[in-house]
């Protein structure tokens, strides 16, 4: 079985934590995530402290091998969201 968690749960937590809203912790759990996205669209890193950061990483244009065909090809640079998590996170799992 997989242990997830939604942003819904995480808002309920506002809820019977700070007495917030349904309404105002979804709000408040919703900016978090559209700031934390709109900043990595902007290519800026969002450190949250004792937690992690949220960075892009540009990756080079390489030489792949399509696997049906075995033929060669270019796949092009991009950029792609990360996560490098804390070194007070890591320790928990110590």
């Amino acid at each position: 079985m997989e242990l997830k968690v939604t942003k819904k749960d995480l808002a309920e937590v506002l809820v019977e934590k700070y007495g917030y809203t349904k309404k105002e912790a979804n709000e408040v759990v919703s900016t978090v995530f559209d700031e934390i996205t709109a900043n990595l669209s902007k290519g800026v890193t969002t450190d949250i402290s004792g937690f992690g950061k949220f960075v892009v990483k540009t990756r080079k244009e390489r030489t792949g091998i399509n696997p049906a065909t075995g033929q060669k090809i270019t796949i092009s640079a991009s950029k792609a969201p990360a996560f490098k998590a804390a070194k007070a996170l890591k320790d928990l799992f110590r």
